[in-house]
């Protein structure tokens, strides 16, 4: 497979102080032309929320928007009534569809929070809002590849309005995983922590590979690692 890399040293950075974030894509002031998205993949932020910090109460639409939390605890609550925290290893996953306002809180006065903010165009626009989530299931916790998004809810997985399926993938070092690619989709992987190779490169925390060309992906860990996997049309 031909793939592209995307160094984590590569991504635009914010820092705000209560809020420091790395973007993969072109994002609030980080504009980059080459980096718009993949395919319906528009945002990947990587965020370290501090202790007692948020986003305050505001509008999105017409978007498929996750987070998936590394570390930390994040409090969600938004205009349908919901009101959660996330733990580590969950996604809470919002379509906002016709319109949806929300905040995001770290509700720690001592930790502060590590998550990826990912944002995917749905199919179909003004859909009526709606939130769900995934958990880990007992069963498949220690699996390496388990689906978490997909837009028919299999296998437990988050119903996404997009033909799109995310992968949590856990790799103990020494490890592989390999993913097929059918021709006519993208593959992303987006590595969150620990060190891994793939294709002959070697990626790092925060380094993506990606490809639009139909094959085999071999994942290899060089050091215990996680990475979400994403399959798009």
């Amino acid at each position: 497979m031909k793939m592209t890399v995307r160094k984590s040293s590569a991504r635009g950075h914010a820092d705000h102080g209560w809020l420091k974030s790395q973007h993969t894509f072109s994002f609030a002031d980080y504009y980059d032309p080459k980096h718009m998205g993949f395919r319906s993949l528009r945002v990947i932020n990587e965020d370290h929320v501090a202790a007692g910090g948020g986003f305050s109460t505001h509008p999105h639409r017409d978007m498929e928007i996750f987070s998936y939390l590394v570390a930390g605890t994040l409090e969600h609550k938004d205009s349908m009534g919901n009101g959660r925290q996330l733990k580590p290893g969950q996604i809470q996953l919002m379509s906002a569809g016709s319109g949806v306002t929300h905040s995001e809180f770290n509700p720690s006065r001592e930790e502060q929070v590590h998550l990826l903010q990912i944002w995917i165009m749905p199919h179909t626009q003004g859909l009526k809002p709606s939130y769900t989530e995934w958990h880990p299931q007992p069963e498949t916790e220690n699996d390496t590849k388990v689906l978490v998004i997909s837009p028919d809810g299999r296998d437990h997985s988050a119903i996404i309005h997009q033909d799109a399926e995310v992968y949590r993938v856990r790799l103990k070092a020494g490890s592989s995983i390999s993913h097929n690619l059918h021709a006519g989709r993208g593959l992303w992987l987006q590595l969150i922590s620990g060190k891994a190779s793939a294709a002959g490169f070697s990626l790092e925390a925060g380094d993506a590979i990606s490809s639009e060309f139909s094959g085999s992906l071999s994942i290899v860990a060089n050091e215990d690692c996680e990475a979400l996997l994403f399959d798009l049309a």
